[in-house]
């Protein structure tokens, strides 16, 4: 450890001689509100952010309700543009609580996870319109167009990167941005990133940040498509129902999570506040199936066991279990399978508990604002609940905490997110070095 006197010193390590990551700052706006401490009274109360859509119409959609964060004004509304703003937002509360460098120059790299950036409906028929009405149109046209002083912003938008460009030019961020996009899976993968960069001694510092509006009428139709949304429109609040025998399927909702990850030399050199530690990222693809796991589970009982090795702790060290809990049929299913196979008798006595129950999926930014709440557990020592949890599924005899919040001693929580195309990672967070 450091010693005093600032001479000889000898940096901090992990149990595998690594440097200690830890986290000094975070942020967080979700379908409850903006900024931790909102957030945190309203999960922890058991709280719902599902409602009923407005921001479009929903005639004729089997599903009508979503987190959406509507308190958030982006006019005219694009999911880019509020995947921005709510990155904007996040990354605010996280340097202001870190307390790292100055406005504009942060001293470390970007990793974002965001979605994919896509033209829209509603930017298309602005688009064709504007090129020939109704009329076919061709390349020339749109090249025309295009320099059209209307849709300089339109154009800038929906270049992939845009959202990390604009994170890095405002917060000033070093190296390039970093964007990603690993479906579910996202916010868990930009803080392994972090992570990685800090350990390999090319960072003191990185900023890890995870976004997503998405909630807009194509994304719903498409995982309509895939019969992966819940239909239970009324009430909205009832309709996520992680690990309950009556569930139906995911709700789709907006965020964003950000992290200020550094050293743990680093932070106590210049008297940082340590909020927690990063011990152990792991991942594992699965190709299987486009939604489904593998029936065997080895993906998912491999990517746990290797966060679990990075962390260099055992599984009777993990204290609680934040699952990715969608509340899918198949997901809460696999995901059973593969916290029994990994943590064998214990699995009925770990406390396990999904925070989309309340916030909805926030997708890209899912692994984020979990590691959040996951962290905000570690520092209150009390368990966010799982609500809606009335019917509970005896093929899944989980120790789920049931809508109401639990007092726990909690040192170690395994942080789950496992991604539709496969895409699994498990972050192992903690009070103390490992």
């Amino acid at each position: 450890m450091l010693q005093a006197g600032g001479e000889n010193m000898t940096a901090p390590r992990d149990k595998l001689g690594r440097p200690i990551v830890v986290v000094t700052g975070m942020g967080v706006v979700t379908s409850l509100g903006a900024g931790k401490a909102d957030n945190w009274k309203k999960l922890t109360a058991g709280e719902s952010g599902i409602r009923t859509i407005t921001r479009f119409p929903t005639e004729g959609l089997k599903t009508t309700m979503a987190g959406t964060v509507d308190f958030v004004p982006v006019e005219p509304f694009s999911s880019t543009d509020l995947s921005e703003r709510l990155a904007d937002i996040a990354t605010e509360e996280a340097i202001a609580e870190a307390g790292i460098g100055s406005k504009g120059d942060f001293p470390g790299p970007l990793f974002l996870a965001v979605a994919p950036v896509q033209v829209e409906w509603p930017q298309r028929f602005e688009l064709g319109r504007a090129v020939g009405g109704d009329e076919a149109f061709d390349y020339d046209a749109l090249l025309r167009v295009s320099g059209d002083a209307r849709f300089t912003k339109y154009h800038h938008r929906f270049q992939f990167g845009s959202v990390a460009d604009h994170l890095a030019e405002t917060f000033g961020t070093k190296g390039s941005p970093i964007s990603l996009s690993t479906a579910c899976a996202s916010g868990a993968s930009a803080i392994q990133l972090g992570v990685e960069a800090i350990r390999r001694g090319e960072a003191d510092a990185a900023l890890c940040v995870a976004t997503d509006g998405s909630v807009n009428p194509e994304a719903l139709v498409q995982f309509s498509l895939l019969s992966a949304l819940s239909t239970h429109n009324d009430p909205p609040q009832a309709a996520v129902r992680p690990f309950a025998k009556n569930r139906d399927g995911f709700v789709m909702a907006e965020g964003a999570g950000a992290l200020v990850l550094e050293s743990l030399e680093s932070a106590t050199a210049r008297g940082a506040k340590i909020l927690g530690i990063v011990a152990g990222c792991g991942e594992l693809a699965d190709s299987f199936h486009r939604t489904r796991s593998s029936p065997d589970g080895k993906p998912i009982i491999g990517c746990m066991r290797n966060a679990l090795s990075d962390a260099g702790l055992d599984p009777d060290q993990i204290d609680y279990i934040n699952a990715h809990g969608t509340g899918t049929p198949e997901n809460d299913k696999m995901e059973y399978l593969g916290i029994s196979t990994v943590f064998g008798e214990r699995t009925g006595r770990i406390p396990v508990s999904s925070n989309k129950s309340m916030v909805g999926h926030t997708l890209s930014a899912a692994g984020a604002v979990e590691a959040i709440f996951s962290l905000l557990t570690l520092e209150h020592q009390r368990i966010p609940p799982t609500i809606n949890y009335d019917v509970p599924d005896p093929a899944i005899p989980f120790d789920v905490v049931p809508n109401k919040a639990r007092d726990a001693r909690v040192t170690a929580v395994m942080s789950n997110s496992f991604g539709f195309g496969g895409q699994n990672a498990v972050l192992i967070l903690t009070r103390e070095p490992a």
